[in-house]
């Protein structure tokens, strides 16, 4: 498979995923929507990212996660807390 072949599939996939969520939330009734969950095993939230959140994301000191969800969208981010707590223990 070609570079542009497996890019055009990535983009297809998750617009799929993305879509599915959005149809997974307009679904319900609106005033149970949340905008936030799991589908197809990815989390999700299109709630609006506070700063607090967005930082969490990727530095989260508290959790032994390598992988968090992200604050807005679908899918995860790495815990860069986590890869450093990693770095410094192997030493």
């Amino acid at each position: 498979m070609n570079r542009q072949l497996r890019k055009n599939a990535v983009l297809v996939a998750a617009g799929a995923v993305v879509a599915a969520a959005v149809a997974k939330e307009l679904r319900k009734p609106s005033e149970t929507r949340a905008w936030a969950g799991r589908v197809l095993g990815l989390p999700y939230d299109f709630r609006r990212p506070t700063p607090e959140k967005t930082a969490r994301e990727f530095w989260d000191p508290d959790s032994d996660a390598f992988f968090t969800p992200h604050a807005f969208g679908v899918g995860y981010g790495v815990n860069l807390a986590r890869v450093v707590r990693e770095i410094r223990r192997s030493r």
